[in-house]
């Protein structure tokens, strides 16, 4: 591992929040960047960790297991980013800051039962499927404002905002309806439901400056801060 090159990649990545925070008005401090850890090695991990990157993603829940408790050592705030079976939700709860990707109000029942034992639950957001593609979980946009009632009655689990990931084959361009229709559907869901939802969780590596600018208070970044680097 080259702790150089990594640097190199954060310090671009950090640049770039900046600049897009910079562009739409908006102070970059009150965005997260969440490094994408998945497949990626213990000691890459660690790198970050050492430069400062204490928020860290993984996609599925038995890597993020096993990473939980191989770095134990850190201070790190860990996120699951990517889809929660109900089956897994137990044990992962117990482990994690923050759930990106609540993609079903079956799902939120859930993890506000489960919260209900524990006196720190991690926040959650709720995935909304922006880009309306049968391979994505998710609500849809309608459906999630029918749930709206549903969703408020769940007071054990905090509900912090709504999750999205463009379509795929996107660029940051073609990616910003995605990021516009995320925000729209949340500043509904505010007024239905009284929850305050300040946080967006939307952006990857190829378009985080156009969520960035669209109003995204997390983004999910891993290949462009590992560009150069083996796993």
């Amino acid at each position: 591992m080259s702790i150089a090159r990594l640097a190199e990649n954060l310090e671009s990545v950090r640049t770039n929040i900046r600049e897009a925070a910079h562009r739409a008005g908006r102070d970059s401090g009150g965005i997260t960047l969440v490094a994408v850890t998945k497949r990626r090695s213990g000691d890459l991990v660690r790198g970050l960790a050492e430069l400062g990157v204490t928020d860290l993603g993984e996609n599925y829940p038995q890597e993020l297991w096993e990473k939980v408790e191989a770095l134990a050592d850190l201070s790190a705030s860990w996120h699951l980013i990517g889809h929660l079976q109900g089956n897994k939700a137990k044990r992962t709860l117990g482990l994690v800051r923050w759930i990106h990707g609540v993609d079903s109000l079956q799902l939120l029942k859930t993890l506000d039962d489960l919260a209900e034992t524990l006196p720190d639950p991690p926040s959650v957001c709720l995935q909304l499927n922006a880009s309306n593609e049968d391979s994505k979980h998710g609500w849809t946009p309608d459906g999630m404002i029918a749930d709206a009632e549903a969703i408020a009655a769940c007071r054990a689990i905090p509900i912090v905002g709504l999750m999205t990931m463009a379509a795929y084959g996107t660029d940051a361009e073609t990616a910003r309806p995605s990021f516009v229709l995320t925000r729209t559907v949340r500043d509904g869901l505010r007024e239905r439901t009284g929850l305050a939802l300040p946080h967006l969780s939307m952006g990857m590596s190829n378009d985080y400056e156009a969520a960035i600018e669209e109003g995204a208070t997390l983004v999910r970044v891993g290949s462009a801060l590992f560009e150069g680097l083996d796993p």
